[in-house]
């Protein structure tokens, strides 16, 4: 069950003058299904199922198997009238099978009548503001008069304010998500391709949200390149910050690829911004089955202290004073304990880093002569025992404590 931050602070030991805790931005609570983005609520774990939506088995059985890895909010695609209608049938059949999922719809191009559909069986809408309604480009355009700008926002703003008042109506959220990759034309020329451009395509859309009493809003500024990313995301919250706004953010590094590179881009990104309090859900985009992202978004949250829902290991990078085969042993322990949560373990290979290095963690399996290892509770030596049976030992010492559960 989503519960309130009380605070996101961690226990540390350094001096007063050193803050080390993330402050984050405060932002207005966005209801999605059972889940609330902002707010003060952790930040959101999203993905999106790779399913053809009017495959209502394939989609319900996806969308099931990344919540219960998890995954708290679930997007899918509609790209048809079809597809929108599908999501009756994906909605009813996931609620008897399994339970209500917080759903969002994908809507793109020209996608009014679509995107009025599917907002009768969602929790959210997302539209993209540079393919919601079309602009045909012109060839020999040079630029846009004052007059062709206000003509297009005027038809946006007819075509997105039947969606809004269903979406108010019924207590739905929207996500405005600009992409780098796909602004609009009179965007481009205005603005040029930049992080500035996003962000005005964002503040247009918003403006007529608001205009019709509707702020149940989250944005987001994805781009293919972190620098782009980051620059957008740090002017968005600037503008909102001079506006008065205060809507919550999903963050994303779109189209991160796959494999070691696509993780460590999109953490780039992601954890960047959650640093410096940025962010209240998030999602990885990998080229990869969509599973595989919901490990590395929290892993992210993790690292940060954001989000607390797996064992933190600590563990030296190994030397020449290692008594032990370092990497060897950190993978028993945490083949035995990884299925716990809110554990810190630490496995360090002498007694010259081990004692101060993890003097935080909740348990550490420490080498302290040949053959033989110390096992800490905390910052106390507990026992030793025989090297061979120190996994065993610290299981005992966990259950000991009353703080082992069985896999």
């Amino acid at each position: 069950m989503q519960t309130l931050d009380s605070s996101i602070q961690a226990t540390t030991n350094s001096a007063p003058e050193f803050d080390t805790v993330i402050h984050r931005r405060k932002t207005r609570p966005v209801k999605v299904g059972d889940v609330t983005i902002g707010g003060g609520y952790p930040v959101v774990v999203q993905s999106m199922i790779n399913e053809d939506t009017l495959d209502i088995d394939g989609s319900v059985a996806a969308i099931r198997r990344l919540h219960e890895i998890g995954c708290e909010i679930v997007r899918v695609t509609v790209p048809s009238m079809a597809h929108a209608k599908a999501m009756a049938e994906i909605k009813d059949k996931l609620a008897k099978t399994y339970k209500p999922v917080p759903l969002v719809a994908d809507v793109h191009h020209n996608g009014m009548k679509i995107a009025l559909e599917v907002a009768k069986h969602v929790d959210k809408v997302r539209i993209n503001p540079g393919l919601y309604v079309f602009e045909k480009p012109k060839a020999n355009r040079t630029k846009y008069t004052q007059a062709e700008f206000d003509e297009i926002g005027e038809k946006i703003r007819e075509t997105l304010e039947p969606l809004v008042i269903s979406l108010r109506e019924q207590g739905k959220a929207m996500r405005i998500g600009v992409n780098h990759g796909s602004l609009a034309e009179r965007m481009l020329f205005t603005y040029g391709d930049t992080p500035e451009g996003m962000v005005e395509s964002a503040i247009e859309f918003i403006r007529i949200c608001e205009s019709l009493d509707f702020k149940n809003l989250v944005i987001s500024l994805k781009a293919s390149r972190v620098p782009v990313m980051l620059a957008a995301y740090r002017l968005m919250v600037k503008r909102m910050d001079e506006l008065g706004m205060d809507y919550p953010l999903h963050l994303g590094v779109t189209e991160a690829g796959d494999g070691e590179y696509g993780r460590i881009k999109s953490t780039a990104g992601i954890a960047t911004l959650l640093a410096e309090g940025i962010g209240d859900t998030i999602r990885v985009s990998l080229t990869e089955a969509p599973e595989k992202e919901i490990p590395v978004c929290y892993s992210i949250l993790q690292a940060l202290g954001l989000r607390k829902t797996m064992v933190e290991y600590v563990a030296c990078p190994s030397c020449g004073r290692t008594l032990f085969n370092l990497e060897e042993v950190l993978h028993q322990v945490r083949e035995a304990t990884k299925h716990l949560t809110g554990l810190d373990i630490a496995v360090m290979g002498c007694i010259v880093n081990g004692p101060g290095e993890m003097a935080d963690a909740d348990y550490g399996y420490v080498g302290k002569q040949a053959g033989y290892i110390a096992l800490y509770r905390g910052r106390e030596e507990i026992k030793r025992v025989p090297q061979d049976n120190g996994v065993e030992e610290l299981i005992n010492l966990i259950k000991a404590d009353g703080r082992w559960v069985d896999p």
